[in-house]
């Protein structure tokens, strides 16, 4: 488990890098698509709640100190995810692509619906989007579209990111 952990962070810092220095900078797009999530998404539904809880809330950390947004948002929303998706660990089906594609698109509806009750309680401090808005909608299309090619991006790796079934003795 350690192993995964590790190597998934590494796998975030990457991501991170590459959605703020690359994706944040092209003027075309409305929205960044969320690597993290799709990433917090793979690690929960192939390792559980353990392993998908705290990987968010390593990437939501590190999600804090890049933003303006309030620190600990990002990483209460990405650990609520990672238990979340962790609840069905190995017990949903991550290839093709409509099933991760689904995958996707509830994650973001989800974090979307968070951010909503979190700015309920912080008016001030959390900047939310409209749920119909051209902004949400993009994101919403660019996460469903990215999960299942990220999935399959994630799957070469599944050696290092992947926990070992224990093996029983008896």
């Amino acid at each position: 488990m350690i192993r995964s952990f590790f190597s998934s962070i590494l796998f975030y810092l990457f991501f991170i890098l590459f959605q703020t220095a690359i994706l944040s900078n092209i003027t075309i797009l409305p929205a960044v698509p969320d690597l993290m999530l799709i990433m917090t998404l793979y690690i929960s539904l192939h390792n559980g709640c353990m392993l998908g809880q705290t990987t968010g809330f390593t990437s939501g950390l590190m999600m804090d100190f890049l933003s303006a947004g309030p620190l600990g948002l990002n990483s209460l929303i990405r650990t609520i995810l990672g238990y979340v998706f962790g609840l069905f660990s190995k017990t949903l089906n991550t290839t093709g692509f409509f099933l991760p594609a689904l995958y996707g698109f509830t994650a973001t509806i989800i974090k979307s619906i968070l951010l909503l009750v979190i700015s309920f309680f912080f008016p001030n401090g959390v900047v939310t989007y409209s749920l119909f808005s051209y902004v949400f909608l993009f994101e919403l299309a660019a996460n469903t579209i990215l999960t299942p090619l990220l999935f399959s991006f994630l799957n070469i790796f599944s050696n290092i990111l992947l926990t070992k079934p224990e093996v029983s003795l008896s």
